[in-house]
């Protein structure tokens, strides 16, 4: 029995190194041939840099116009996730303890519109905020915000829903009797104890809008409100064939969303775990 159990778990970390070293062996070839030429990366891209050169990055912060483009990612995504986690909770909190045919009908059809794929909603979005309204030309950032807030509230507020549900009604109604009025008790009671799975959402939409592409491909198109993946693929569009600053534009565009999912990360483990355990 003891020896079975032996061989059990040295198959499982034998399991749990091949998935880790398939996970960050493409990262650690990133880093390497970040630092390397042309000609080195052509010709042996497995090998370290025989000189280790950081000219590179200089010149595509240059190019990519880095800092200006990182703040509209910083912006875009911070406003962005802030407005999703506030109203999906105050929208979830509401669903739960006013529940009513029409809310019911409601959750139900924000549920539903998940599984819309937004492809099918591209050219009538477009069409009616660019072409109609002219938003798109005149406020390009924040009419973004507005599509993530829009696109992102279903899930959160699914996510919320379901967290809300398991506080105990009891606990708001002592504050009620302690004379806490609705917004008190929300803004006091509730929303300090959604902090676990607001961590969550927030790490999550954080990962989805700063990685995301296709959405602000179509609503920027001016160079100086460019995201981090749209500045990427005009960068990569120019310099094709150039990898020696082709690679450099990846990792620091990977970098900052790679530092804040190691830091989440086990918030993210956190949150679903309290979610599921209550």
């Amino acid at each position: 029995m003891a020896r079975q159990k032996i061989v059990t778990t040295t198959f499982l970390y034998l399991l749990a190194i091949i998935a880790l070293v398939s996970f960050i062996f493409p990262f650690v070839l990133l880093i390497i041939n970040s630092f390397k030429t042309n000609g080195e990366i052509l010709t042996s891209p497995f090998a370290l840099p025989e000189n280790w050169n950081f000219a590179h990055f200089a010149d595509v912060i240059n190019m990519m116009n880095f800092g200006v483009t990182f703040r509209n990612s910083f912006i875009v995504t911070t406003l962005s996730t802030l407005f999703i986690v506030f109203f999906s909770a105050m929208a979830a909190y509401h669903l739960v303890r006013r529940p009513s045919k029409f809310n019911k009908f409601f959750f139900t059809v924000l549920v539903a519109s998940m599984v819309i794929p937004f492809q099918s909603l591209m050219i009538p979005l477009i069409y009616i905020y660019g072409a109609k309204l002219q938003l798109i030309d005149a406020i390009p950032i924040p009419l973004l915000i507005i599509f993530y807030l829009g696109f992102g509230s279903a899930l959160s507020v699914f996510m919320f829903h379901g967290f809300i549900k398991s506080i105990p009604i009891e606990v708001e109604e002592a504050a009620r009797i302690d004379g806490c009025n609705s917004l008190q008790i929300f803004f006091l009671i509730v929303l300090p104890m959604l902090k676990p799975i607001a961590v969550t959402i927030s790490i999550l939409n954080v990962l989805w809008i700063w990685n995301d592409y296709l959405l602000p491909s179509l609503v920027l198109n001016n160079e100086s409100v460019y995201t981090m993946p749209v500045q990427m693929k005009v960068f990569n569009g120019t310099y094709m064939n150039n990898w020696e600053l082709l690679i450099p534009a990846i990792l620091l565009t990977v970098i900052p969303i790679l530092i804040m999912y190691m830091i989440g990360q086990r918030a993210i483990i956190n949150g679903v775990m309290q979610g599921s355990i209550k």
